[in-house]
């Protein structure tokens, strides 16, 4: 219990229009808004905003007033408690985005991003989930607020209301002198900040609730690792409501002083090439850090052989210049396939930084800028002051304990003690092994181990080298029930486009038919053991579908092109021992 002596109980509160509360963000922020030459601080390429950072906070207390005239007495009261409040944000990456994320936190209260792409019931899911008080909408989904705040007040809260974010934009610039950090106490740097839903591929979606520290003191490890300066640009392209695009690309950056471009929207490969290469011929426009997922780097690719590499060679060196702008391409999410890994090594001249981590306990493994002595597939180093332990010794679960942990799954306390061991080690899920100073990451213990025949198989080997077969673009490896094996090896896969299969044609003449599976077997038969190879293949058009942050989910996809029933499924090839006894 705080002592009655101190002396924010015998005067009176330091609140107002103007004042931010006592917190290392907003004191950070107003530092970079009072210096007298004035940097961009988000400049948001769909709406064609560039702000800074003085602009930035103008916006954010202007919004805060405007949440407070709309919320009712009750939620007012709980905040002066310091009670949890949760407010709802439905906006992509941008402006809008920024200044409702930092007006929730200058209220006193935690963000919930949503992404604009549910649809209402879905989003509706989440809102009543936080149990949030209102929602902040972007000026771009101003109909789903209508239809959100009609959908709530009508089932759950009458009180409920949606705010556009896009009229507390532009407002009257403060000047710096006007704007003051109160002199109350700090707030809880253990409170909720920001609550960022799981995937939900093993049930409803959990909100895990991430401490005030999440937005700055972890941020700022993440801005030291990376060594990030305030003229860096980030690109952000990736979805704002993970853990990626807000506690990677996001605040490390923002509170580090440097641009966020943002680029919200559908991915756009042909976009993403034509501003790189901009940033290579107009220095006023470099970039100096990327941030994208396997799926993105891939779609990149794709046009750099289907389309960049057959342009003269004085216009493809430009944008060959614009991939080697960056001081470091990052990817998150998910580990980035080993061809794919030594085709931007190549093009970048330098290797795409990568890490290992989730939402729960932040990036646990990584590996430092300019690194050349981390060995490939592996996500790094062990970052100093986590404590890991994985299960078996060299191999095993990945169990943490890190500073910058989720405080808990909102209003769920039996999830939150169960994702935990006896020892308070928070259980990933993920089966890892240790080489010296090394980490590999092995996949899920519950759909990367594959157990077959007696042999425990990892999924995620097989497909390194099912996508090192030059015919195929995407892969994904499970196991399905057997009686006689406990578990098939399954491949899904998709293959290259027609004029990048030059290698298979050569390999196995001018196809009509598809790719067999017998043939798919006796190309990896060099690479991998006789019992690791798949015996069920199926084949996809296009990509695999993935969620927005680009991730497979096995969970769903597995049972959805692997159904019981597999044998009677036309499009499912299986292989059977038989068919090699035969031509023995």
């Amino acid at each position: 219990m705080e002592s009655m002596e101190d002396r924010t109980y015998m005067v009176p509160k330091h609140a107002g229009y103007n004042v931010l509360p006592n917190t290392p963000l907003f004191s950070r922020l107003l530092r970079f808004a009072s210096r007298k030459e004035q940097r961009i601080a988000i400049d948001d390429v769909r709406s064609n905003h560039q702000r800074t950072h003085l602009e930035l906070l103008s916006d954010a207390l202007a919004l805060r007033e405007t949440i407070l005239n709309t919320v009712d007495i009750t939620t007012i009261e709980a905040l002066e408690r310091r009670d949890e409040v949760y407010v709802a944000i439905v906006a992509a990456g941008g402006y809008e985005y920024t200044v409702a994320m930092l007006a929730t936190l200058a209220l006193g209260a935690a963000a919930v991003p949503i992404t604009p792409a549910l649809p209402v019931e879905e989003a509706a899911y989440f809102i009543e989930k936080s149990q949030a008080a209102l929602v902040l909408v972007s000026s771009f989904d101003l109909e789903k607020c209508c239809k959100l705040e009609k959908r709530i007040t009508s089932m759950s809260n009458e009180l409920f209301k949606g705010v556009p974010i896009g009229p507390c934009t532009f407002t009257p610039t403060l000047q710096p002198t006007e704007i003051m950090i109160s002199s109350d106490r700090p707030l809880e740097e253990s409170a909720p900040s920001v609550v960022i839903f799981t995937s939900g591929t093993t049930g409803p979606p959990k909100g895990a609730v991430m401490r005030r520290s999440f937005v700055f003191d972890c941020a700022l490890s993440v801005a030291d690792h990376y060594r990030l300066r305030e003229d860096d640009v980030m690109l952000h392209v990736l979805p704002v409501h993970h853990a990626t695009g807000v506690g990677i690309n996001f605040f490390p950056f923002l509170i580090s002083g440097s641009r966020i471009e943002f680029r919200s929207g559908g991915f756009d490969e042909v976009w993403m090439w034509e501003r790189w290469k901009q940033g290579a011929v107009n220095g006023k426009r470099r970039l100096t850090f990327f941030s994208g997922v396997p799926t993105i780097y891939m779609r990149m690719r794709r046009h750099y052989q289907r389309t960049l590499s057959k342009m003269p060679s004085e216009e493809l060196a430009k944008y060959i210049a614009g991939a080697r702008q960056f001081r470091a391409c990052l990817c998150g999410t998910s580990a980035l396939p080993q061809p794919l890994n030594e085709f931007w090594t190549t093009l970048l001249q330098k290797k795409i930084v990568q890490r290992y981590g989730a939402t729960e306990f932040g990036a646990v493994f990584k590996v430092h800028l300019d690194d050349k002595k981390t060995p490939d597939g592996s996500v790094g180093e062990l970052v100093n002051g986590i404590d890991i332990k994985l299960s078996n010794g060299e191999e095993g679960e990945v169990l943490v304990k890190s500073p910058h942990m989720f405080s808990k799954y909102l209003f769920d306390p039996e999830a939150t003690a169960s994702a935990h061991d006896a020892d308070g080690y928070f259980r990933t899920g993920d089966v890892a092994r240790r080489e010296g100073k090394y980490y590999w990451i092995i996949g899920r213990a519950s759909l990367d181990i594959i157990k077959s025949g007696g042999y425990k198989i990892s999924a995620l080997d097989i497909e390194r080298e099912l996508l090192a077969l030059p015919y195929v673009a995407e892969a994904m490896v499970v196991g399905v029930a057997d009686e006689e094996f406990g578990q098939r090896v399954a491949a899904l896969i998709s293959l290259q486009e027609e004029d990048l299969t030059d290698d298979f044609l050569e390999t196995h003449g001018n196809h009509e038919h598809v790719l067999t599976i017998e043939e798919m077997r006796r190309d990896l038969r060099e690479r991998l053991a006789g019992y690791k190879l798949p015996t069920l293949l199926r084949i996809v058009d296009g990509e695999l579908p993935k969620t927005a942050t680009g991730k497979v989910q096995k969970k769903i996809l597995g049972p959805r092109f692997f159904p019981i029933d597999y044998v009677a499924c036309p499009e499912v090839q299986t292989w059977f021992q038989a068919r090699q006894l035969a031509k023995l």
